[in-house]
């Protein structure tokens, strides 16, 4: 029987940014030890300069990418866009807005702005906009709520959410209660642990650490993938991603 924590492989990806030492010294190679360790899908980031051969490495394993991190408030759209279609991608995700610019609602509604305006040149691709947070976009109160919930509020209903719920843990919030006040916007969450602390290096595979893989699964009724993640890892970042995907893949 499929466990509450679980989910179908073909619903699970990895971001690969996990992986990015290896895949400047060996593309090829590191895409295809991600699909030896049994994933279908990856998440690139930064995908521009490596459509081509990122498009030619999926392909020869079978691998797609449903979703991908591009910075979109402050590169070519165009050229993201264009990338983004090479390789498959549906939903192109901003991944990174610096904690800086999100101290006053004027702030958020600026950056809601940005990415209602990329979400509105994305239709002419095709292709979905996201925004992902870190900590202190629900760490930080603007008028007695979260600044990543003033963006929701902000944005149009065509912008998607996907929800970093080991930093959303890190902020303070409850990740699971977060979830359910965003709602059905939320279609993508990162899936990783921890003792809840800022430092990459600590973070460990799914259910190895303080969040409740189990209360956050629960809570995204909307949920399309759900993607495995380590901004850093101590060990070998293979056995950490085999480990997760183990904890989180559905047996049927």
């Amino acid at each position: 029987m499929t466990q509450p924590f679980q989910l179908p492989l073909q619903q699970l990806s990895v971001q690969l940014y996990s992986v990015r030492r290896q895949l400047e010294d060996d593309l090829a190679g590191t895409i295809a030890k991600v699909a030896e360790l049994g994933f279908l899908s990856v998440e690139p980031y930064n995908f521009v300069a490596l459509a081509a051969p990122l498009s030619e490495a999926l392909g020869k394993h079978g691998l797609t990418a449903p979703s991908g991190h591009a910075p979109l408030l402050s590169s070519d759209q165009d050229e993201i866009f264009q990338a983004a279609k090479t390789l498959g991608i549906g939903t192109v995700i901003d991944p990174f807005i610096p904690e800086e610019r999100w101290k006053t609602r004027a702030d958020v509604e600026q950056i809601a702005a940005g990415l209602n305006a990329a979400a509105a040149k994305g239709t002419e691709y095709g292709i979905t906009v996201g925004y992902h947070n870190h900590w202190w976009e629900p760490g930080t109160e603007i008028d007695g709520t979260t600044a990543l919930e003033v963006l929701t509020e902000t944005l149009d209903d065509a912008v998607v959410l996907e929800v970093d719920t080991y930093w959303a843990a890190v902020s303070g919030q409850d990740p699971a209660e977060l979830l359910r006040r965003l709602g059905d916007r939320v279609k993508f969450i990162h899936l990783k642990d921890g003792p809840l602390s800022t430092e990459p290096l600590d973070q460990l595979p799914a259910g190895q650490g303080k969040v409740d893989i189990a209360a956050v699964l629960a809570a995204v009724p909307a949920l399309q993938v759900g993607v495995v993640e380590f901004d850093d890892f101590r060990g070998d970042i293979f056995e950490g991603l085999a480990q997760s995907l183990a904890y989180l893949k559905a047996d049927s």
